[in-house]
């Protein structure tokens, strides 16, 4: 019996680290996305061409494309965890494991959403300012 519950309690543990990595993916992808797009403009405005802007902009555009694609891929998946819909369960305050599981989820969806904004926020400049000069 001692077996089963320890197989059981490593399985939970997995999910539960699993779970905790998930929540700081979301704001890694944001902090990656930032530091790329002001750090490849800061270089593009220091040594690059007339030409290099437009470049920059397509670059920064399909970077910031391809952050919210993974942003929206990692909330799904918290939503999922979150599992609000199945049992319509806002709060998670009883300490169970399954409580923890869910709360994890809700956690990172809310952290996703945040980073999701962050994203759009970053690009923006992109599309409002016309050059380097």
């Amino acid at each position: 019996m001692s077996d089963i519950r320890d197989e059981e309690d490593a399985h939970e543990f997995r999910a539960e680290a699993l779970s905790l990595w998930r929540i700081t993916f979301s704001p890694l992808i944001w902090a990656v996305h930032f530091v790329t797009s002001y750090g490849a403009t800061a270089l593009v405005c220091a040594k690059g061409g007339t030409g290099a802007v437009a470049l920059l902009r397509l670059g920064i555009g399909i970077g910031t494309v391809f952050a919210l694609t993974l942003i929206l891929w990692l909330a799904w998946g918290a939503w999922r965890q979150w599992d609000l819909r199945r049992d319509r369960e806002w709060e998670n305050d009883a300490g169970t494991s399954e409580d923890r599981h869910q709360f994890l989820g809700h956690a990172a969806f809310l952290l996703a959403v945040i980073s999701f904004i962050g994203v759009v926020y970053v690009s923006l400049p992109v599309l409002l300012i016309g050059g380097c000069g």
